[in-house]
């Protein structure tokens, strides 16, 4: 059977993988026409047991032609306290496992030393995930940053460095691994007021996987306010009531020879 090119960009949803029964929402969505899953972590796996997870979400889905994109873990695996030692050992265990879900990619913050400015965490980002970059190579695994900067900035910040694409070029010359790459998406660079059509250009090849959210900046709060006044600057949209014209972003990615999911983060759209 000829492959469909309609499908070298799926179109999914993520899914909270700590829910009581992950399966359960997937067969929920199912009929809304998902074609593709990112089941994810919050920090730590609760306790889940990802293999039977893993089945029981193949169960949920069926004969459906859905595919699990990715897994993702979200947390800060740089911390020493309890819960990041947790995260941790969330993503090792992650990556050992997404073969289970039938995927080779794991998604996810950086993290950071949190109060410090972004370059002081280099150091303890090539001391871990070094290691989870080879571990994961070893397992055919590709590991890709999110790109949020969890209200964080260059000078400070609890979560992630992997924001911007200074800190992209900063990261990717500690660690050149060719299994680590990026899950971008447009809001975050609008967010900083960045145009994503041309970092779709110079990053292709380090996109891996693609979150569907995208943003609407408010040039009058700007103008009269700034981006510090009381007003927000930026509101986080679902896909297609953003700035983002995603006829664009979907070109771009078809033209780089993107080929995977754009699984759709809500949750974060003040109007829908």
């Amino acid at each position: 059977m000829m492959p469909n090119p309609l499908l070298d960009i799926r179109i999914g949803t993520m899914v909270r993988a700590n829910l009581d029964d992950p399966a359960a929402y997937v067969k929920q969505i199912l009929p809304l026409g998902f074609e593709s899953i990112q089941p994810f972590f919050w920090q730590t796996l609760g306790g889940k047991d990802l293999k039977r997870l893993a089945g029981e979400i193949r169960d949920a889905i069926g004969d459906a032609d859905v595919t699990v994109s990715s897994l993702g873990v979200f947390g800060n695996p740089l911390e020493s306290g309890e819960v990041d030692r947790g995260v941790l050992a969330a993503w090792e265990t992650v990556i050992d496992n997404a073969h289970l879900f039938g995927t080779s990619m794991v998604c996810g913050f950086t993290g950071r030393l949190r109060g410090k400015k972004l370059t002081d965490s280099l150091p303890r980002f090539r001391e871990v995930w070094g290691p989870l970059a080879r571990r994961a190579a070893d397992k055919g695994v590709c590991i890709a940053f999110e790109n949020c900067a969890m209200d964080g900035n260059w000078a400070s910040g609890d979560w992630n460095i992997a924001h911007n694409p200074d800190a992209w070029e900063l990261m990717f010359n500690e660690l050149p691994n060719d299994n680590l790459g990026l899950e971008w998406e447009p809001c975050h660079q609008l967010v900083y007021l960045i145009d994503p059509i041309p970092q779709i250009r110079k990053w292709a090849p380090r996109i891996f996987h693609v979150h569907g959210k995208d943003a609407t900046v408010r040039w009058d709060v700007i103008r009269e306010h700034g981006v510090f006044g009381r007003l927000p600057f930026v509101q986080m949209r679902t896909p297609g009531f953003g700035d983002s014209d995603w006829t664009r972003v979907i070109s771009e990615l078809r033209l780089a020879g993107y080929k995977g999911a754009i699984d759709i983060e809500g949750w974060h759209d003040p109007v829908y």
